[in-house]
Formats: C-alpha cells, sequence, structure tokens
C-alpha cells in the first residue's frame, strides 16, 4: 500500500492551473519532485496539506484520508519548507517543548538521538544557527514524533555542498528501515542523482512524469551532430541548441533510430530537465 497517494489534486488561480496531478510514493523510498520556478511544487504541497484551499483531487496517507482524517495524518507527517526560519530569537529548547505537546507519539530518546547526531545544542536560538543546522534542526522534529512521510521543500537550498552532502546521508539513513518515505522539491538535480529513487516532474501544473529515475533516465537520450542532420529531424528533439559545429538536443529512447548518423549518448537528469523546458523547442547557443 502506498505511503502517499496524490490523486487529481486540482487548484485554480487567475493566471495558473494546478492540473490533476497525480502520483504515489511507497514506503521506503525517496522521491525528488522537480520541475522549474513556478511550475507548482509548492502549490502541490501545500495543496497536499490542505495549506491552501484545494478545488479537486484527494490525497490518501497510508490508505486514509487525508483530508476526512486530517489531524491523524499529520501526525504521520513532517513538513519542512524551506529554511526553518520562524521565531529567530528562540531558543531550540522553547521551540521543542511547544512543539513535543502536539504529538502523542513523541520520542524523547530519538529526538535526543537527533540532537547528538546534528551537534545541535537546545539553548542556542534559532538565529544563531547556520541555514543547514536550521534544517537539520526542523528535521530533528519532525523525525521525534515517528513521522512516516516527510514533506520536504527546498531543504537543500542555499546550503554549500558538504552540508548538502551530509543531509542527504541524513535522508537515505531515514528510509533504511523501509517504513518511512521521504518527498522533497529541488532546483539542484544532482542531489536526486545521489539520493532519489522516484522523480515527479513537473510542468505548468501538470506531471509529465512520475516514475523510477532509472526508467526516467532511459527514457531520453542526449543527440548531437553536424547542421545538415538537424533540419529534417528537427521535429523529433525535445529540445535543441544550436553552435558554430552542430547541434545538441534531448530526443526520445524510441526515436534514436532515427538519429543513427549522429552521436548518441545516455542523458542525464539535469540536460533532460534543461531541454524538456525549452519553450520553443530549440535555442541558438551565441558563439
Amino acid at each position: 500500500m502506498a505511503l502517499l497517494d496524490v490523486r487529481e489534486l486540482e487548484k485554480r488561480y487567475p493566471t495558473f492551473t494546478l492540473d490533476k496531478v497525480s502520483f504515489s510514493l511507497e514506503p521506503g523510498y525517496i522521491m525528488g519532485f522537480i520541475g522549474r520556478n513556478g511550475a507548482g511544487k509548492t502549490t502541490t504541497m501545500k495543496a497536499m496539506l490542505n495549506l491552501i484551499h484545494r478545488d479537486g483531487g484527494q490525497v490518501y496517507i497510508n490508505g486514509r484520508s487525508f483530508f476526512e482524517n486530517e489531524r491523524a495524518c499529520k501526525e504521520e507527517i513532517g513538513f519542512v519548507m524551506g529554511e526553518f526560519d520562524c521565531y529567530k530569537n528562540a531558543t531550540l529548547q522553547k521551540i521543542t517543548d511547544v512543539t513535543r505537546r502536539f504529538y502523542p507519539d513523541w520520542d524523547e530518546q530519538a529526538y535526543e538521538s537527533y540532537l547528538s547526531r546534528f551537534a545541535l545544542e537546545e539553548g542556542k536560538k534559532i538565529k544563531e544557527l547556520s541555514a543547514g543546522m536550521r534544517v537539520k534542526y526542523a528535521l530533528a522534529l519532525a523525525l521525534s514524533h515517528n513521522a512516516k512521510l516527510l514533506i520536504l521543500d527546498e531543504p537543500t537550498s542555499g546550503l554549500d555542498p558538504v552540508s548538502r552532502d551530509d543531509l542527504l546521508d541524513v535522508f537515505r539513513s531515514v528510509i533504511e528501515d523501509g517504513s518511512r518515505s521521504i518527498l522533497f522539491s529541488t532546483h539542484i538535480i544532482s542531489d536526486l542523482e545521489k539520493c532519489a529513487d522516484y522523480i515527479t516532474y513537473i510542468k505548468g501544473g501538470k506531471v509529465l512524469s512520475s516514475t523510477d529515475v532509472i526508467s526516467f533516465r532511459e527514457g531520453y537520450r542526449l543527440v548531437s551532430g553536424d547542421r545538415e542532420h538537424l533540419e529534417v529531424r528537427r521535429p523529433k528533439l525535445i529540445g535543441c541548441k544550436e553552435h558554430a559545429f552542430g547541434f545538441t538536443g534531448l530526443i526520445r529512447a524510441q526515436d534514436a533510430g532515427a538519429f543513427a548518423a549522429c552521436k548518441i549518448a545516455p542523458a542525464d537528469l539535469e540536460s533532460i530537465m534543461i531541454y524538456t523546458e525549452q519553450e520553443d523547442g530549440h535555442e541558438t547557443a551565441s558563439l
């Protein structure tokens, strides 16, 4: 049974529509939620958690309707939205004292363990913590009430590479026992290459793909060739960049046969996103 099951979630604004967004996540996995700014990632997360009014759709947590069992479901969810920057003058101890009252399954031993692991000092104020330490504190709170699902919106944004790698290690350890899962959005695609099992890609409010990382990558190929190979093949290109020596572009794996005269290589996550987001289907590089 899916730990998270989002079905045809909708949210309509005057200039943007979240259009029947659907995906699911089994226990024991990490799902990367990707798309450019304004694609609908944060809107989806907020609508899932009833932080904004939805116009349609359902969300199920461990088989239970979130909207019919909101309080019970929220006890199983840890939500971290960007940098933890609320109550900057409060100490960690004061914030924790308030937080633990809301969760009947609060595990003090687990909390102490995460404080030690993350080198967090309860006497410090939020404003005295680095961006990375703030995220770790938010994770410590979420994990200490036995959250089964972590929903993280840009948790590694603004962190240095060492801090990001440290957090990714934490993510991997969180799901090791197979009972927890993580959904996190990010623009740092290299982070997903290191830890994600699944990818959900949203563009313009619609889900383009939701599958495992290997299948997602294997569905595309990078191609490069001379200009003479370009024009007749352009309709099959998802995105293309032209340069003085020819072109490079992205194609679907099943179209590789049409580019037999060109150089074909595996596609990485970042290249797939870059070429897919080209609005006009091709781009001319200025050299």
